[in-house]
């Protein structure tokens, strides 16, 4: 790398490390440098015109001391020294034709002429600056003629230009007075910014507290619409789904966990029984029953399927997504499911017309089925199902008069596989997963499912879920 190289890499280096890291203080340079491009050239125009309008006072006081020293001459009213009568020209000559010195005041007696500048008859006044005297050094001088004629003196007033270094006080003011912006703007840039940026740092502050185990939290909102309060909206919102989805991914784990610890402790029992057929068929070939064995053994394997089936049902109620729902009457669909049902116990059916829900059509009759099914499993004489608006929602309602479920176990009965000490076991047939898959229908349609005494003393199932009154007529 040659020299010229290796240099602007070290500038460019230096250049990023003097690089504010912050926004607060990159919005506060760049301000500043703004400030300074616009008021260092504002401070040399306000300096230069500064300058110019003292040096244009200047100018008048020595024109106005030449006119009345000139007056004076043309009256014969001249004293010896002659006495300045505009504050600061306090050098005045009168200068004879051949340029003798023929007056002077004070300052400036015993001086040589201080110009040798000499107005025509055509240009009776000049303006003039000299720097020929050693004394007094460079003055700044109106030269007027008395008279108009060849042989009239000039008359020499004005002040030295040490007196002007006066104007410099101006042009240091100005830049003192721009510097002081410059800062002022520095200053405020750095307050505003900092208080703009207060809620960028709460929304910082907050989001590093919040971690995938914990998505409660939720940044400061700060009032308005601006672009800070449009960004913690936002946030929230992000964390919102974030948690939802967290939510969701939890229910799914916690399922497949559950799954998992269903099929292995409830496929147990009857795969071991099933093994246990064959193995002392094996063992004792000529006492076994090959007929009774066949039938004992599909038996087992029929439940085996059931509970597989009931399983499966189960993971894949919450999973199934919303685009397969479809409108569907319910009242329809439980007339036609009572209808197919066996005659004992008798089931009785009381339903509104057209009620419409938006449902999964399998998912739904399976629902039905199983709360038909443990109806008339517990009933004695009868199972009474009705259907009905309740609300906003449709409501299917289950009940049979057997002997009931106690208060206690009402909500027991929705587990996996509850073995009650009452006669609603799963002993009485089934998987002991039926009232589980039907509540975890309704809950995936946004309902519910409860359990409740009936009229009669036995057990009430109340499933309902949201109506779909999209396709009603007005």
């Amino acid at each position: 790398m040659s020299g010229r190289s290796r240099c602007a890499a070290h500038i460019r280096r230096a250049l990023s490390r003097a690089r504010p890291r912050s926004i607060r203080g990159r919005i506060t340079a760049l301000v500043t440098l703004l400030a300074l491009l616009l008021l260092i050239p504002t401070a040399a125009a306000e300096g230069a015109v500064g300058r110019q309008a003292v040096a244009d006072a200047i100018w008048l006081e020595a024109r106005q001391q030449a006119d009345l020293t000139a007056a004076a001459v043309r009256a014969g009213n001249t004293t010896n020294p002659i006495l300045p009568r505009v504050p600061g020209a306090n050098l005045v000559q009168v200068v004879a034709p051949d340029h003798r010195v023929i007056g002077a005041s004070k300052d400036a007696m015993g001086l040589p002429p201080l110009s040798s500048v000499w107005p025509s008859a055509s240009d009776p006044e000049r303006d003039v600056q000299n720097c020929a005297s050693a004394r007094v050094g460079c003055v700044r001088l109106a030269a007027l003629r008395v008279q108009p004629g060849n042989g009239s003196p000039v008359v020499y007033a004005g002040r030295p230009v040490a007196v002007l270094t006066s104007t410099e006080i101006f042009v240091r003011l100005f830049c003192i007075q721009d510097a002081l912006l410059v800062l002022l703007a520095a200053w405020a840039t750095w307050l505003v910014t900092g208080r703009t940026l207060r809620p960028v740092e709460a929304i910082r502050t907050e989001l590093a507290t919040i971690n995938f185990n914990d998505l409660s939290g939720r940044v400061p909102e700060p009032p308005g619409d601006d672009e800070i309060a449009r960004l913690a909206r936002t946030v929230n919102g992000t964390l919102n789904r974030i948690e939802q989805a967290k939510r969701s991914s939890d229910r799914i784990l916690t399922r497949q966990r559950q799954f998992v610890a269903d099929a292995s402790h409830e496929l147990r029992t009857p795969l071991a029984g099933l093994r246990t057929e064959l193995e002392e068929a094996r063992m004792h070939p000529e006492d076994t029953d090959l007929a009774l064995l066949l039938r004992d053994a599909m038996g087992d394997v029929d439940r085996l399927e059931q509970i597989i089936t009931d399983l499966l049902l189960l993971a894949r109620v919450e999973a199934t997504a919303d685009g397969e729902r479809r409108r569907l009457d319910l009242t329809d669909l439980v007339r036609r499911e009572v209808a197919a049902r066996p005659g004992r116990p008798r089931v009785r059916l009381w339903a509104e017309r057209d009620v419409h829900v938006l449902a999964v059509q399998s998912q739904l009759v399976r629902a039905l089925r199983n709360l038909l099914d443990n109806a008339q499993r517990h009933a004695i004489d009868a199972v009474d199902v009705q259907v009905r608006r309740y609300g906003g929602f449709a409501e299917l309602i289950v009940a049979d008069d057997g002997p009931g479920i106690p208060e206690a176990d009402r909500e027991r009965v929705f587990e996996r596989f509850t073995r009650l000490d009452t006669a609603r076991s799963r002993d009485h047939g089934g998987t002991g997963l039926g009232l589980a898959i039907a509540r975890d229908v309704a809950h995936a349609h946004d309902g519910s499912l409860r359990a409740g005494e009936s009229p009669s003393g036995g057990a009430r199932f109340v499933f309902r879920i949201p109506l779909d009154d999209s396709g009603s007529s007005p």
